[in-house]
């Protein structure tokens, strides 16, 4: 599964890293009993499993497909995650792994950035991890990177108008941006609450920290 990308550039090197993390995923979720994959995720109204099978789509969805499913869905882009998202479910929650583990090394995408798959695939990995307790060591090289792309983004997700007017200092890493308020802590923390992730905001500190956590529920 491959969609052309251009050589060089920002992008130069960001496949590996999105491959790495689904792959990390994939193995951490491989012994789940059923009852686990029933398990609520961050994503509200959907449970991990459910949030896997997305990933999956979004890793089976290329450019052509994605317009195709927003026309039939008549712009109602809620409804066309949900049309994919159901696609790739599958009959049991084994079918749901077995199925995201084959598009572990997919380049197909959806008309994003490839740095927005490498967001995506880190957030919605623990929108899964954190309600099921497991625990990622992330690579602080990859989560500064995700962490200066949703800086200065609103594409999928409101980050960059969430953390207007605050200044995010990661004290695990080098990552660092805006003015205002404080907001302080680990830079996966930080990712998370960036994103809209509020349980996060229990890690942070900083006068920022509040003010961070009341606009959660901004689109």
């Amino acid at each position: 599964m491959t969609d052309p990308e251009p050589r060089g550039g920002r992008s130069a090197g960001l496949w590996p890293l999105v491959h790495a993390e689904r792959a990390a995923l994939a193995a951490d979720l491989a012994d789940l009993t059923d009852e686990q994959w029933a398990t609520p995720s961050l994503c509200t109204g959907l449970t991990v499993r459910e949030v896997l099978a997305h990933l999956t789509s979004g890793a089976s969805l290329n450019g052509v497909r994605w317009l195709a499913g927003v026309i039939r869905c008549r712009f109602d882009f809620d409804k066309q995650v949900a049309m994919r998202l159901a696609e790739q479910l599958g009959a049991t929650a084994a079918e749901t792994h077995d199925r995201f583990r084959r598009v572990i090394t997919s380049t197909t995408k959806p008309p994003l950035p490839v740095m927005a798959m490498l967001g995506e695939t880190i957030v919605h990995a623990e929108d899964i991890r954190r309600p099921l307790g497991i625990r990622r060591d992330y690579p602080i090289e990859t989560l500064t990177r995700v962490a200066e792309y949703y800086q200065g983004s609103d594409l999928v997700v409101a980050a960059k108008r969430r953390i207007a007017g605050l200044r995010l200092v990661a004290d695990d890493g080098p990552f660092t941006t805006g003015s205002g308020p404080l907001v302080s802590g680990a830079t996966l923390a930080l990712v998370m609450a960036t994103t809209g992730r509020s349980a996060y905001c229990d890690e942070l500190d900083g006068d920022g920290v509040e003010i961070l956590r009341d606009r959660r529920d901004m689109t």
